[in-house]
C-alpha cells in the first residue's frame, strides 16, 4: 500500500534572518554576526514498506522525523530525495481541526472540513447525527469553533475525519485526544478500522498504545531508521534506550 523510498527531507535553518532588512543592515558592521544558512535533514535515506492491513508504529524522541514522514507520506510536503508510492484512498489525521473556520459554528464547520475531506453534503446530512453523538458536541453546535477548547475541537474534527472507514488511515497522536472516556471511544473507533482491513500508519509517544495496535514498528531518531520489525521486541528495545 504505502512504499517509502530512500526518502530524506532537508530544511534550512534560519533562512527567515537571512530576508530580515534589520539583520542586513546589522550584517554590514558586524560580519561575525552573519549566519550562515544551515541543512537541517529531519529524515534521511528512511525506506521501508507497509503493505495492505497492516498496522505500522512509528516511534522516536522528540524531533526524530517521525511527523515529517507522514507530512511527506500524506503529500504534504515533498521529500528532498528519494520518492513515495501511495496506492489508496490516504486519510490523514495530522492537526486535527486545521481545516476549521473559527468564526463558524460547529455545525457549519461539520460541512466545511466535510467538504475538505472530499464528503458530499448529502453524505454529511446522512451522517451529521452520527456525527455530533460521536463528539460528544450537542449542546456546543451553534457555538463558533474559535471558543472551544483544544480538546473539543479535537473530538470535533476526530468524528468528521474517521465517519469512513479510508483505505489508508496516517494517524499523529489523535489517541490523546479529549477526556480519558472520549480516548478510549477514539481506540475502539481505530480498532473498528483496523478490523475493517485499514491500512494504518501511526505516530505515538504511548507505548501501550503502539504495542496495543500496531502489527509492526519503525524506530526513528535523527531522521535515521533505526530498527524495523517486531512490535513488542523494538518498543522493549526502545525504552531501554530511552531509560539509559
Amino acid at each position: 500500500m504505502i512504499d517509502i523510498k530512500h526518502v530524506s527531507m532537508k530544511f534550512n535553518l534560519g533562512i527567515e534572518k537571512e530576508f530580515s532588512i534589520k539583520q542586513a543592515f546589522v550584517n554590514l558592521f558586524n560580519k561575525k554576526n552573519r549566519k550562515k544558512k544551515e541543512d537541517f535533514w529531519a529524515l534521511k535515506d528512511v525506506d521501508f514498506h507497509v503493505g495492505k492491513g497492516e498496522v505500522v508504529g512509528l516511534i522516536g524522541s522528540n524531533g526524530a522525523g517521525k511527523s515529517t514522514l507522514l507530512k511527506v507520506v500524506s503529500g504534504v510536503m515533498k521529500p528532498t530525495k528519494g520518492k513515495v508510492d501511495v496506492h489508496g484512498v490516504i486519510s490523514p489525521m495530522i492537526e486535527l481541526g486545521a481545516g476549521f473556520d473559527g468564526n463558524l459554528t460547529a455545525r457549519e464547520n461539520i460541512y466545511l472540513n466535510g467538504a475538505i475531506l472530499g464528503y458530499s453534503k448529502k453524505f454529511l446530512d446522512s451522517k451529521f447525527d452520527e456525527i455530533v453523538e460521536f463528539s460528544e458536541l450537542k449542546d456546543f453546535l451553534e457555538v463558533p469553533v474559535k471558543n472551544f477548547s483544544s480538546g473539543m475541537t479535537a473530538k470535533l474534527a476526530f468524528s468528521i475525519a474517521t465517519i469512513v472507514n479510508p483505505e489508508i488511515l496516517i494517524v499523529d497522536e489523535i489517541l490523546s485526544v479529549g477526556d480519558i472516556k472520549f480516548q478510549e471511544k477514539s481506540k475502539k473507533k481505530m480498532m473498528e478500522m483496523i478490523k475493517g482491513g485499514t491500512t494504518v500508519l501511526y505516530v505515538s509517544h504511548s507505548l501501550d498504545s503502539i504495542r496495543d495496535l500496531c502489527t509492526k514498528v519503525v524506530w526513528l531518531e535523527h531522521g535515521k531508521v533505526v530498527k524495523i520489525g517486531d512490535t513488542n521486541e523494538v518498543c522493549d528495545e526502545y525504552y531501554k534506550a530511552q531509560m539509559n
